[in-house]
């Protein structure tokens, strides 16, 4: 959540800043602002809303300083208010920060500061970071002593950050330097790279693609100094280093919406090739390969445990793949909440494979838990769509689900990358525990990919999904259920509906329905139901009809050439036939669909739900 974005070169700072803010409003909308570098001092626009407010405000400005940072917030602490928004500045109004995270410990900071005569404009935690920096300058200005090869600013920030309990990715500035920015960071991500104009830093590489692909992803508690012509990196005792450079490869036009009216169903749309690139590669000579996880099939045939941690719509993949781990590689598997998982004590071997699923690689509750794992002894797999990730870089091995930038708060082609990603770990199980024949996996590896096709074949019509979107429009509320697989399928159907719809929808396993959730059946109230074929497909029509006696309206997703369907549903969604196992592939994207067919007939903003950011990035 909160996007981060920097400049500082030989053009006008402002436009280059709020162009990277709208790449970066996908993660956080409530407010925005921008620090200028001007006449010797630094010009702060702060607006509440999204970034066209704020672009709207810099345009009565004459801006025309050439660094600058800002800021597109999604609140944590302090109500979303022009207040609050970032850039958050010092009391003699000299120096300027931007903050991704969360500071655990600003109340104490804030006391202290406050007895020192600090005046406090806001209720956030960030402004304890410009009141710490600007003491801190000010006594390295009156000749304080330090080790460090660093000096002036850069110097300040390392030391004030060696103060900070929490999690931050930070870009300061000050009008005693112009044209210098400093950047740190610790548990969220920060990327600088050098353009043609100037230096850029970021908290995504979305904002930055256009004017450099070669960045430096900041290590936790180093720092890096841009200016124009140079960016200089330093690790947390001030000493110079050199950082590696990665080339990002994913062109631009992912984070352009292509001709659709949302991010969303554009997304939708390039699920199959999410699909297709996140199989490529993976079957060689007859036999799975993932080498970036970097264990022999001797280590992986030791596991005698799985435990896979994750949140949201990552949580219900891992609800998936526990049915995939445990019926083909036959090892115990549990899936838990990483917010939960963190906080008790697992048991934990060395045999013990930790599966961590993150979307951004940045989950702040997933971090904690990956690093608790390790501590434990247990080896850490990442699955993640973010190259260079925090999970990415905390894990053993990753895979990475190919699904490239996404845009859209609510998840769906990296939902799917992370269903064909866990589908490979459990076969790759189970062919290292020598759970099924080579011919079996060859087999379902190859029905993997034909998904792909499958999907095409949904997508291109989807008349039966809207007319049940219009259906189920004027509800207050709706019930998802399935049994075995379906069960899982139908809690990320509703969570879908929740997000984008504002339509309150929960999710039972359909056996359940007896025992609490059918008491709010009545008239048209609309029940979904996953009723594809498979061993319980009979106990699911049991369930529809104990719900169509009740005055439910049916909606089913159900498989290709099954008539009897259609005498239990007021709306049968069809799709391909395809194995048990694969089956919330193909049943996932008529249910993302469904959800933003009645988000857009109720008017809501697809992209950009309320109270939602694309990434969860503290507690």
């Amino acid at each position: 959540m909160c996007g981060i974005v920097g400049y500082t070169g030989t053009v006008p700072a402002a436009p280059v800043l709020l162009d990277g803010l709208a790449k970066l409003e996908y993660r956080g909308y409530d407010s925005a602002g921008i620090a200028v570098a001007e006449g010797g001092k630094l010009q702060v626009v702060r607006r509440r809303g999204k970034v066209a407010e704020l672009a709207h405000t810099v345009g009565h400005f004459d801006l025309t300083g050439k660094s600058g940072i800002g800021h597109t917030r999604w609140a944590t602490h302090g109500r979303p208010s022009e207040a609050n928004a970032h850039p958050h500045v010092s009391c003699a109004g000299d120096i300027a920060v931007v903050h991704n995270g969360i500071i655990e410990n600003f109340a104490d900071l804030r006391e202290e500061l406050s007895q020192r005569g600090h005046t406090f404009r806001s209720e956030t935690d960030t402004e304890v970071i410009a009141h710490l920096i600007e003491e801190t300058y000010a006594d390295l200005s009156k000749g304080a002593s330090t080790t460090s090869e660093a000096s002036g600013l850069l110097e300040a920030v390392r030391l004030a950050s060696m103060r900070l309990v929490g999690s931050y990715g930070l870009a300061v500035m000050s009008s005693k330097e112009p044209g210098v920015i400093v950047t740190t960071c610790k548990d969220m991500p920060i990327i600088v790279g050098k353009g043609s104009d100037g230096a850029y830093v970021a908290s995504d590489a979305i904002a930055v693609i256009g004017a450099t692909r070669d960045v430096v992803f900041l290590k936790d508690g180093h720092l890096a100094r841009l200016t124009c012509d140079d960016i200089a990196f330093f690790d947390g005792y001030g000493k110079s280093v050199t950082e590696e450079t990665t080339h990002i490869s994913w062109d631009m036009d992912v984070a352009e919406k292509g001709g659709y009216p949302d991010f969303m169903l554009k997304e939708i749309h390039e699920q199959p090739r999410v699909i297709r690139d996140t199989l490529k590669g993976r079957l060689v000579a007859g036999h799975l390969e993932i080498d970036e996880l970097d264990m022999t099939a001797e280590e992986l045939n030791l596991i005698d445990r799985v435990y896979i941690i994750a949140c949201g719509t990552s949580y219900h993949a891992g609800l998936i793949a526990k049915e995939q781990i445990e019926g083909w590689a036959r090892i115990p598997t549990e899936v838990e909440v990483a917010s939960e998982f963190r906080y008790r004590n697992p048991i934990i071997t060395p045999t013990t494979l930790v599966v961590a699923v993150s979307q951004s690689g940045e989950t702040a509750d997933t971090l904690a838990a990956i690093r608790d794992a390790r501590i434990k002894g247990a080896r850490v797999f990442g699955i993640t769509n973010v190259l260079g990730s925090p999970v990415a870089r905390e894990s053993d091995g990753v895979i990475y689900t190919k699904a490239n930038k996404e845009i859209a708060v609510a998840s769906t082609k990296s939902f799917l990358g992370q269903l064909v990603s866990l589908s490979l770990l459990a076969l790759l199980l189970a062919q290292a525990k020598g759970k099924m024949r080579m011919n079996q996996i060859r087999l379902i590896f190859r029905e993997l990919g034909d998904t792909a096709e499958q999907v095409e074949r949904i997508l291109a019509d989807t008349s039966a999904i809207d007319e049940a979107a219009r259906a189920c429009v004027d509800a207050t509320s709706a019930l998802f259920v399935g049994r075995g697989m379906g069960a899982a399928i139908a809690k990320e159907g509703a969570l879908k509906l929740k997000e984008i719809s504002y339509l309150h929808a929960e999710a039972y396993a359909a056996g359940e329905m007896k025992h609490g959730p059918i008491a709010l059946i009545d008239e048209g109230f609309p029940v979904i139901a996953i009723a594809t074929q498979s061993p319980v497909y009979d106990k699911v029509i049991s369930n529809v009809q104990e719900a169509k006696a009740r005055g439910a309206l049916v909606v089913a997703i159900a498989t290709e050439g099954d008539k009897e369907i259609a005498n239990h549903a007021d709306h049968v969604i069809y799709i391909p036939k395809v194995r048990d196992a694969l089956s919330a592939i193909t049943a996932s994207v008529p249910l993302q669909l469904l959800a933003r067919s009645i988000a857009v007939i109720r008017g809501c903003d697809i992209d950009q739900p309320r109270n939602l950011a694309k990434s969860v990035t503290v507690e």
